[in-house]
């Protein structure tokens, strides 16, 4: 499996995460857990060194953007921030159903050296 088809696999998984949180039909911490499961997928990886010459597609980087998004803003700020919201909003149709690339989204791939 390719650092690319890891991150196919999950976006979908993702964006249905983040779709149903904006819409009240899943727990915040749901969220956070697939989230917890996903980085630790990805660090037992077993082409991370592959991953260091891949280079990452656009979905990559929504998809690591809205991953750090979740991560590092509390549930009460992102329901609240309608900005914020709309733009993890944007992310999660971005990796459903393609479309414009969401302005101002570009996170990057963990490392995989702490």
């Amino acid at each position: 499996m390719t650092p690319n088809e890891f991150i196919d696999n999950k976006a979908s998984q993702l964006a249905l995460y983040g779709k149903a949180f904006l819409n009240d039909q899943v727990e915040f911490h749901e969220i956070q857990l697939y989230l917890w499961d996903t980085l630790e997928e990805w660090q037992a990886f077993t082409h991370l060194g592959d991953a260091q010459n891949d280079t990452e597609s656009e979905v990559e980087k929504v998809f690591w953007h809205l991953l750090q998004a979740f991560d590092r803003w509390p549930d009460w700020v992102i329901r609240g921030n309608q900005f914020l919201r709309k733009q993890i909003d944007d992310c999660c149709d971005y990796l459903s159903i393609g479309g414009p690339y969401p302005a101002c989204c570009n996170g990057c791939r963990p490392s995989s050296i702490f």
